[in-house]
C-alpha cells in the first residue's frame, strides 16, 4: 500500500480540522508558502506552518498544524521542536495555542508547550481542539492565590495606593488580553500601559456611539497613579497572573461570579466594606437569588446597583447556558438587549463596564445615574424590564430605600423584585409604625428569605425580600424562611469559600422548599404579620441552665455572703487538689481527697 505524501496528509487534515469552511473573523487554512510575516507576525517571519487558525480576536484559542508524511516517525524529537517553534511564534500573539502535529494516523497535540494525552486517536475538527482550553475545570484556589498576587505586586511595586484603581487597572488588563493586547514579558512598564490603554481605546470606540458614558473608563483608568519604575520582575509577574486569570474568565467552565467574583472580592476584602457603602454579593446568593425568582433566557434583567455587575454577569451567564450556548443567536441577543445596570459612583461605574467588556457583552446598558431620580426611573420605565436583582448599599445616608421604591414604582406591574437588605431594614425606616412602611402601599412582600449570619463580613445581617411590584400589600401574611448554614468555610486570607462542594446541595433544597411551601428538614418556615414585623423572627433559644452552673451561682452567693474572695478561694481549692489531694479511681468514679 502507497504511503500518503505530506501534501496528501496537509490537505486530509485541511477538511477534518474545518480549516475550510470560512468561519467569519478568523484567517485559516493550509498551505507550503505561506510565512508567518504575510500572517501578520512581527517574529519568525520567514517560517511557514503546514496550517494555521488565527481568529482577529485575540483573546481566543489559536491553531498551528505541522504535518508529516504518513512514512514519517513522529516520536521523534526533530520534529516536536519544529512544532514548539512554530507554536511560541504563535503565542507572541495569541495567550492561548494549541499544536498539532500530524502524519495521517499519529497524532501529538500540545497546549502551549505541554504535550497534552489521553485524546482522540484520530484528528478531530477544530472545535475539539479548542476545547481544550475552554473545558479546562477552574481551580478557584489558583485565581485566589494569582489575585492576591495582582493586589500586593500592584500595591507594593507599582505604588497604586488606591484599592479601587488597582482593581480597575486590573480590570482593563484583563478587557486587553480579551481582545488581544500585546503584552508579553519583557516589556517596558510604560509600554504594557499604553498596550492596555490603546486595546481599551480600540473595543470602546463603536460602543461609545451607543453610550457616551463608557469613556468613564478610559478617564479612570488615566486618572490612576503609579509608580512607573516597576522593576522588571514585579511587570512580568502582573503579566504572567493576568494572563493565566484571562484564560479562566474564557473556560466554558466559568459560571458568572465564579471567577470574576473572586477576583473582585479579593481585592475588595482587604476593605471589608467599599468606599460607596456598598457590600459586594457573594456568588453563591447571586445564584440562589437568580432561581429564587426564576430568572429564565427570556427575562430583561435590572441591577439598579449594580456595583462591578455581579448579578448582570451571573444571570448573563445562566440565561445564555439555558439558550443552548454562547455561539447561539440567543446569546447576542441577551448580550445585547437582556441585561440593564445602573450604578452611581463614578470608579465602580468603570469596573462594571471593564467586568462586561471582559465578558463581551452588556456594556452599551449600563448607566452612571443616580437611581433615586426621576432620570433613573425614566430610563428604567423604558427598558421592559421582567425581573429585578439587586442589593442596594445599605446605609441611610445612599438612600437604601429610596432607591428599591423608586425601583418598584418604575418597572411594569407584577414585575418580581429581590432585594438584599438588612434584617430590620424595613422596620427602622418605617415614617410611622410598623405597617405603615410606604412600599406596601403599592407593592406586596411575599416573601422573606434571612441569609446566614455570616455571609457578609461587615457586622450585618441580612434577608432577601421578594417584592412583586404595582400591588397594593394589603397586609396580607409574608412567608419567611431562614437558611442557617450555607456550607462555606472560612479560608484563612481567602474568605469564605464552599471548599466541600456543599452548597448546591444546599440550593437545591431551599430552591425546592420555598416554590413548594414546605420546610420539612429544618422547620424554619414562618407566616409573618405585617402588622407585626416586617422581618423573619429569629426564634430565640429557650432558657436552660445546668447543675453545674446552679452550684457554681450558690456557690458564688455564699462566699459573697460570708465576705470571702472568691477568686482566692478557687485558687486554694486548686492548689489543694494539686499539691495536697489525694487521688482514688475505680471503675466507676474518681474520688479526691484533701487533708484538712
Amino acid at each position: 500500500m502507497n504511503m500518503r505524501t505530506e501534501d496528501q496528509v496537509r490537505d486530509e487534515a485541511k477538511v477534518l480540522l474545518g480549516f475550510d469552511d470560512g468561519e467569519a473573523n478568523v484567517r485559516q487554512g493550509t498551505g507550503q508558502t505561506t510565512t508567518f510575516k504575510i500572517l501578520g507576525f512581527k517574529v519568525g517571519v520567514k517560517d511557514k506552518p503546514d496550517g494555521w487558525y488565527l481568529p482577529k480576536d485575540k483573546g481566543r484559542v489559536a491553531i498551528v498544524l505541522e504535518t508529516k508524511a504518513e512514512s514519517i516517525d513522529l516520536s521523534k524529537q526533530q520534529w516536536v521542536e519544529e512544532l514548539i517553534k512554530n507554536i511560541r511564534i504563535v503565542k507572541s500573539e495569541y495567550s492561548n495555542v494549541v499544536g498539532i502535529l500530524y502524519n495521517g494516523h499519529d497524532i501529538r497535540v500540545f497546549k502551549g508547550f505541554e504535550e497534552i494525552t489521553g485524546l482522540a486517536v484520530t484528528l478531530q475538527n477544530k472545535i475539539y481542539y479548542i476545547e481544550l482550553y475552554t473545558n479546562g475545570k477552574i481551580d478557584k484556589q489558583k485565581i485566589y492565590r494569582l489575585t492576591k498576587k495582582i493586589n500586593d505586586c500592584l500595591h507594593t511595586q507599582f505604588g497604586i495606593k488606591n484599592l479601587y484603581h488597582r482593581m480597575i487597572f486590573t480590570a482593563c488588563a484583563l478587557v486587553a488580553k480579551r481582545f488581544g493586547a500585546r503584552i508579553m514579558e519583557g516589556m517596558a512598564f510604560p509600554t504594557m500601559k499604553t498596550e492596555i490603554l490603546t486595546k481599551l481605546g480600540q473595543q470602546l470606540d463603536e460602543e461609545k456611539k451607543k453610550n457616551p458614558k463608557l469613556e468613564l473608563l478610559t478617564k479612570v483608568y488615566n486618572e490612576i497613579e503609579m509608580n512607573n519604575s516597576a522593576n522588571q520582575d514585579a511587570i512580568n509577574d502582573f503579566i504572567r497572573d493576568v494572563s493565566e486569570i484571562s484564560v479562566c474568565v474564557n473556560s466554558n467552565d466559568w459560571n458568572g461570579e465564579d471567577v470574576m467574583g473572586i477576583f473582585f472580592n479579593e481585592f475588595n476584602r482587604y476593605k471589608k466594606k467599599s468606599e460607596s457603602g456598598q457590600i459586594f454579593t457573594p456568588d453563591h446568593v447571586t445564584s440562589f437569588m437568580y432561581r429564587l425568582i426564576e430568572v429564565n433566557q427570556k427575562d430583561r434583567v435590572l441591577d439598579a446597583a449594580c456595583g462591578s455587575g455581579a448579578f448582570l454577569v451571573k444571570s448573563m451567564c445562566n440565561m445564555i447556558k439555558e439558550a443552548g450556548g454562547v455561539n447561539t443567536t440567543e446569546a447576542v441577543q441577551i448580550k445585547a438587549n437582556q441585561l440593564f445596570g445602573i450604578e452611581f459612583d463614578r470608579e465602580i461605574f468603570a469596573l462594571a463596564c471593564a467586568n462586561m467588556l471582559i465578558h463581551k457583552d452588556g456594556k452599551t446598558n449600563l448607566e452612571q445615574m443616580d437611581t433615586r431620580t426621576k432620570e433613573a426611573s425614566d430610563w428604567i420605565r423604558d427598558k421592559g424590564i421582567t425581573k429585578v436583582l439587586m442589593n442596594p448599599p445599605f446605609e441611610r445616608k445612599y438612600g437604601c430605600l429610596k432607591i428599591v421604591k423608586n425601583v418598584l414604582d418604575s418597572v411594569p406591574q407584577d414585575t418580581l423584585c429581590a432585594f438584599i437588605l438588612p434584617d430590620k431594614k424595613l422596620e427602622k425606616d418605617m415614617p410611622d409604625s410598623k405597617y405603615g412602611n410606604k412600599l406596601l402601599k403599592n407593592h406586596q412582600l411575599l416573601k422573606i428569605v434571612k441569609l446566614p449570619e455570616k455571609v457578609f463580613n461587615a457586622g450585618v445581617t441580612a434577608s432577601i425580600f421578594v417584592f412583586r411590584a404595582g400591588r397594593p400589600h394589603n397586609f396580607s401574611k409574608i412567608v419567611g424562611y431562614y437558611i442557617e448554614d450555607d456550607g462555606l468555610e472560612t479560608v484563612k486570607n481567602q474568605g469564605r469559600q464552599d471548599t466541600r462542594d456543599r452548597w448546591q446541595e444546599i440550593e437545591d433544597y431551599w430552591i425546592d422548599a420555598i416554590k413548594t411551601g414546605e420546610d420539612p428538614k429544618y422547620g424554619t418556615k414562618q407566616i409573618i404579620d405585617p402588622k407585626e414585623h416586617l422581618s423573619y423572627q429569629k426564634p430565640e433559644a429557650p432558657f436552660s441552665i445546668s447543675e453545674a452552673d446552679f452550684m457554681k451561682t450558690v456557690i458564688d452567693y455564699e462566699l459573697y455572703e460570708r465576705g470571702i474572695d472568691a477568686k482566692s478561694f478557687e485558687e486554694g481549692i486548686l492548689n489543694s487538689v494539686l499539691y495536697s489531694g489525694r487521688v482514688c479511681e475505680t471503675d466507676k468514679e474518681v474520688v479526691i481527697s484533701i487533708q484538712k
